[in-house]
C-alpha cells in the first residue's frame, strides 16, 4: 500500500501514526489458503520419547496438533488487528527429523482477507506445546524458523 506521495506505508497505520484494523468490506470473498511452519530442535533421546509415546505428559504430537488447531481458531483474540475469520480447514502435520520436529500448519477460509496469521499462530503454538510437554527432559530445545511457506487465493467454487 502507498500513501499519496507514492511512498509505501503500513496498511494498519493511519497517517497520524495510530493503529487501525484494515477495512476489507469492499473486497470480494475468495478461497484463501496459507501454509506456515516451525521447527523445534530436540535431543535425540527426546525425539525417541515422543515417537515411542513415552513422554511424561503423554502423547506430545496429538496434544500439539489440537493446540495448533485451537490457536488458529483463536488468532483474532491474540493478534489485535486480525479479522475474525470463518476458517474452513486447519491441518497440523509433523515431520520428525534427526535434530527435531517440523510443524506444518495449513489453514483455509472463504473470506475477504487471508489466513497467514492463523497458519503462523498454529505452527507457533504447536511448537510451544511440544516444548511445554517435554521441557522436563530436554533443556536445550529451541524453536526456530517460524515462517510463512506459501499462500494462495482462488475463486470460491459455486455452491
Amino acid at each position: 500500500m502507498a500513501d499519496s506521495s507514492g511512498e509505501p506505508r503500513l496498511s494498519h497505520i493511519h497517517p497520524d501514526g495510530s493503529a487501525s484494523m484494515v477495512d476489507v468490506g469492499e473486497k470480494p470473498v475468495v478461497r484463501r489458503e496459507a501454509v506456515a511452519s516451525s521447527f523445534i530442535t530436540l535431543q535425540s533421546t527426546t525425539i525417541g520419547l515422543i515417537t515411542d509415546g513415552q513422554a511424561p505428559k503423554g502423547d506430545v504430537l496429538a496434544v500439539a496438533r489440537v493446540a495448533g488447531i485451537q490457536a488458529a481458531k483463536q488468532t483474532a483474540q491474540l493478534i489485535p488487528l486480525c479479522h475474525p475469520l470463518p476458517v474452513t480447514k486447519i491441518a497440523i502435520d509433523f515431520a520428525i527429523e534427526p535434530t527435531g520436529i517440523e510443524t506444518v500448519a495449513t489453514v483455509r477460509t472463504d473470506a475477504k482477507t487471508g489466513v497467514e496469521m492463523e497458519a503462523l499462530t498454529a505452527a507457533s503454538v504447536a511448537a510451544l506445546t511440544i516444548y511445554d510437554m517435554v521441557k522436563a527432559v530436554d533443556k536445550s530445545m529451541e524453536i526456530r524458523q517460524v515462517r510463512l511457506r506459501h499462500k494462495e487465493k482462488t475463486p470460491v467454487p459455486p455452491s
